[in-house]
């Protein structure tokens, strides 16, 4: 998925593999959904293009101009034997807001990173416990309390979800419109692809939701405000209250931060989890949108450059002369030729753990490892 410029509009088009009949267009413009759609004819031209390069085995992914992106979505395997293609646009249709999500300027990062984003609950020991008891008491296993798309708690069989579905979950509670509760049927693409499960939501306080993945039982009745929720979440009305500025923060209000951190992502590589905020520091240039750009760039070139993607993973013996050759920590200084303007970028990598930090003009550079690794260092015992 690519994306022209801040400015640029950004085309998401999935067509039948098959009959090249578009199934959906999704259309963002600067990080928000846009009205302008793309002409039939656009799409017949890249359908046409498409084709002619299938019979070359050659496939087209994506088409640019100045300021306009097109992706191509093609040949997915569960769409490949269509039967009703209206249907089937009609069916897709509740999957549009957790697309257009991903188009936009969403505050989460999993979807780059591939670890599930969380936040740090100031009472997470007495949320883990009652989840578990909740969840036992409902007959299910896999349980979180979602908070703005991030997981604040979760059983251990939640956890256990692969990938993609364990970053999409929360990120589809996130994306939808607020509702008291919901019994939502979603397919898990590496779990069970073909098979729908229920995912079954409860409101607890607005933006902080539970949600419970389960089969043909709990029915959703069963877990209604005088049922199972009240006797479990009544008495941590508290606790809860105090995970709703997480979804912005990620981190407990008063967790000693250096004052030049602007913002900062930690990712657990072997948990697959990891804590980004951008709001540490209040209103200070520049803007939180730019720097969520700013993270999603740098964490771009850190991987595909200097840390290897699976680091923390177990190595071939062949592999060990390399690791050595793998650099620990790298950073990046913007607006270096005017002394007190721009911003740094340092990335460190210590065991499973990853840390990109972005820090403010002031920051001395030669301190930026100094302050990465005292900051990995207090971050350690939170994930």
């Amino acid at each position: 998925m690519g994306e022209e410029g801040t400015e640029g509009t950004v085309h998401l088009l999935c067509l039948a593999a098959s009959s090249g009949v578009p199934l959906f267009c999704r259309s963002s413009r600067g990080g928000a959904p846009a009205r302008q759609q793309l002409p039939f004819s656009v799409i017949g031209s890249l359908n046409g293009v498409h084709m002619f390069g299938q019979n070359l085995e050659v496939q087209l992914s994506s088409a640019k101009t100045e300021d306009t992106t097109v992706v191509l979505l093609v040949g997915l395997e569960e769409l490949t034997n269509i039967r009703n293609v209206e249907r089937l646009k009609k069916e897709l249709r509740a999957s549009y807001r957790l697309i257009d999500s991903f188009l936009g300027d969403s505050e989460l990062i999993g979807d780059l990173t591939q670890c599930v984003d969380c936040v740090v609950p100031p009472e997470g020991s007495l949320l883990q416990e009652a989840l578990s008891g909740f969840a036992e008491a409902a007959g299910t296993a896999f349980v979180s309390l979602v908070v703005s798309g991030r997981v604040v708690a979760a059983t251990e069989s939640w956890w256990r979800l692969g990938m993609p579905e364990a970053v999409l979950l929360p990120w589809l509670v996130g994306s939808l419109p607020p509702q008291a509760a919901r019994d939502y049927p979603v397919y898990l693409p590496h779990g069970s692809p073909t098979v729908p499960h229920r995912l079954l939501t409860l409101t607890l306080l607005p933006d902080l939701e539970l949600c419970l993945l389960c089969g043909p039982r709990p029915p959703l009745s069963q877990l209604g405000p005088l049922q199972l929720l009240e006797r479990w979440w009544q008495p941590l009305l508290d606790p809860l209250r105090a995970c709703l500025p997480l979804g912005s923060r990620a981190l407990p209000a008063g967790f000693p931060l250096h004052t030049d951190i602007l913002g900062l992502l930690l990712l657990h590589l072997e948990l697959k989890r990891c804590l980004f905020t951008v709001e540490p520091s209040g209103d200070q240039e520049p803007s939180s949108e730019q720097r969520r750009r700013l993270f999603r760039s740098f964490y771009t070139l850190v991987t595909a450059t200097h840390f290897p993607p699976e680091a923390g993973q177990p190595e071939k013996a062949e592999e060990v002369v390399h690791r050595a050759q793998v650099p620990r920590a790298c950073y990046l200084v913007s607006g270096a030729e005017e002394p007190g303007t721009g911003w740094r970028l340092v990335a460190l990598q210590l065991g499973p753990r990853q840390l990109l930090l972005l820090l403010s003009a002031q920051s001395p550079t030669h301190g930026l490892r100094g302050l990465a690794t005292h900051t990995l260092h207090a971050l350690t015992p939170l994930l």
